[in-house]
């Protein structure tokens, strides 16, 4: 089967995708399968402030990025700067 493809009508990719912390957070846990009742017990905190997180209703805070960050496998920087986007020079 041969699918041909007209360029003219593509949209470009963007650099990439920003997010929150707190977003960030509720992806990786989605992606590892954990609801917020997993995590909390995962990291020691409670459910209550893990969706306070997730929502942005709080700041995540150093000490709490990196006890996450552990917990779901990643560098605190994913989380920390998940809203980092680098300006071309």
């Amino acid at each position: 089967m041969n699918i041909k493809i007209d360029r003219k009508n593509l949209n470009i990719a963007g650099e990439g995708i920003t997010m929150t912390p707190g977003e960030m957070i509720r992806h990786l846990r989605e992606l590892k399968e954990l609801s917020q009742l997993g995590l909390a017990k995962l990291t020691g905190i409670s459910q209550t402030n893990i969706s306070a997180i997730e929502n942005d209703r709080v700041d995540i805070g150093k000490q709490r990025a990196i006890v996450l960050a552990e917990a779901l496998g990643v560098h605190p920087g994913s989380i920390m700067f998940a809203d980092y986007e680098q300006k071309a020079s």
